[in-house]
């Protein structure tokens, strides 16, 4: 009899919610490939860095334009005015000059090195790109997984409340016949009102959940699919976390773009030696204009011809070598800056490599150590149960008292919550582990779509549904359960 009265705990919190669900008109529940689909179509956050990437992908082109043709095109127009002492002489002057120069960059080291520069930038951008890409993968899990979480946790604690309230009545009826005194009625209520509270901000918690979820997706949701607890919880393949970090080394996205960061410090730093080296450029330029607003007097000739008079056209091609000489220091000054980024750049890689092994190696014990946990805290609510269960057939002939059937009752639900956050931390660890990796990808998603429940009730799932006979098995002495 006290076996069933305990196991009912929870099933009558989840007779409350069925009751509340039967006479709510039915909701479309979300499941979470649609969760990451609306993700990728609505985040703000992806949508800045997709904006941000096609903004720095255009320094190829800027940087490449250095070592383009400059053709350029313009109009002078001036007008004069002169005047002699002696003789007395005024002389008012007119004219318009136009000139078109076309320029041409034969050896530009510096500015070579700045488009090599520019590609290496352009790489590490569309690696970060890719990086917030596939954040948003394991962001979307961690989000729609915490409503489970919440959901689960608001169910086991309704289910605590249902269990306190059970415990003040029957603290009650015992007082009225004389079987209790007032100290247990009271502990009775303070433990009901605590559970009461827990139960308003576990509540909370589920809509503060859903809300992460619209801030995500920009959708509003009132349900999601829940999952199953028949998903395989299994260790990390490969279990070798050598295996795990090699793949690291190569396919972490941040780390890669960490290389292209380097290769671009590296090609700054050579664009600002080049600074020292000479130019050569080939230069073309036309002028037509008025002969004096060209420098030509009109009583001046041309190789024994007569005087020039009219407009005049100049046309011009040739070389021109700049040798860098000083510069006030500047050359140096920038040669020396670039080579302190440089190694700031290459200290920062190295430092990410460490962390992304040191995640990596985490991450991979987490996975392992999430296994053993699941098992552990499925295995403590069974044994929590019984111990329920033994404290209140002592509380009904007098050797235990309220106070150990309330902790009792807090180990129980406690020891369900803790299940069911292993459970999640599981499946998001196994996430983590191959974001670290650089191999998570929406596949990932979609394997574990298949173990999700679309007619998922909290109040009734929250609990695994083998439970009941597991107990059983145990208090028969079973140790095979």
């Amino acid at each position: 009899m006290l076996r069933r009265l305990s196991l009912a705990l929870a099933v009558a919190a989840a007779s409350n919610g069925l009751a509340w669900a039967e006479s709510t008109p039915p909701t479309t529940k979300t499941d979470l490939v649609s969760v990451y689909q609306e993700a990728v179509n609505n985040n703000a956050d992806l949508a800045a860095a997709r904006a941000d990437y096609q903004a720095r992908k255009e320094v190829v082109p800027q940087a490449r334009s250095g070592l383009l043709p400059q053709l350029n095109a313009g109009a002078d127009l001036n007008d004069t005015r002169t005047e002699l002492d002696s003789p007395a002489l005024k002389a008012d002057r007119s004219g318009t000059v136009y000139q078109a120069t076309l320029s041409q960059p034969i050896f530009r080291a510096d500015r070579w090195f700045q488009l090599q520069a520019a590609e290496a930038t352009n790489e590490q951008a569309a690696l970060q790109l890719s990086a917030t890409e596939q954040n948003l993968i394991l962001q979307s899990a961690q989000t729609y997984f915490a409503v489970l979480r919440a959901q689960d946790t608001l169910a086991s604690t309704k289910a605590e409340e249902a269990a306190f309230k059970r415990q003040l009545d029957q603290a009650n009826e015992r007082f009225d016949v004389g079987l209790s005194d007032k100290t247990d009625v009271l502990e009775a209520q303070a433990g009901y009102d605590t559970a009461r509270a827990n139960r308003i901000l576990a509540q909370r918690a589920v809509d503060d959940a859903f809300q992460a979820l619209t801030t995500l997706t920009n959708r509003d949701y009132s349900a999601v699919e829940g999952i199953k607890h028949s998903l395989p919880v299994l260790t990390p393949t490969p279990n070798d976390a050598k295996a795990w970090v090699d793949t690291a080394a190569q396919q972490n996205l941040n780390l890669q773009a960490s290389d292209y960061a380097v290769d671009a410090a590296k090609e700054t730093l050579r664009q600002r030696k080049a600074g020292h080296a000479p130019t050569l450029d080939a230069v073309a330029q036309y002028q037509k204009g008025d002969n004096d607003s060209l420098g030509f007097s009109n009583t001046g000739t041309v190789s024994g011809q007569q005087p020039i008079s009219g407009d005049v056209e100049q046309r011009s091609i040739g070389l021109q070598l700049n040798i860098p000489i000083y510069s006030g220091g500047l050359t140096s000054s920038q040669v020396r800056e670039a080579y302190q980024r440089l190694n700031q750049t290459e200290q920062l890689r190295e430092s990410l490599r460490r962390q992304v092994v040191q995640n990596t190696r985490d991450l991979h014990r987490a996975v392992n150590t999430d296994v053993e946990t699941v098992q552990a805290r499925k295995q403590s609510i069974i044994s929590n149960q019984s111990a329920l269960e033994a404290t209140e057939i002592g509380y009904q002939v007098g050797t235990r008292n309220i106070v150990d059937v309330l902790d009792a009752q807090r180990q129980l639900y406690s020891s369900v919550r803790n299940y069911n956050d292993a459970r999640y931390d599981y499946i998001l660890d196994n996430l983590r582990l191959k974001q670290a990796a650089g191999t998570l990808s929406p596949a990932d998603l979609e394997a574990l779509a298949q173990y999700l429940k679309a007619d998922y009730n909290p109040d009734k799932d929250f609990l695994p549904p083998d439970l009941s006979a597991a107990a059983e098995a145990q208090m028969r002495g079973d140790r095979n359960y």
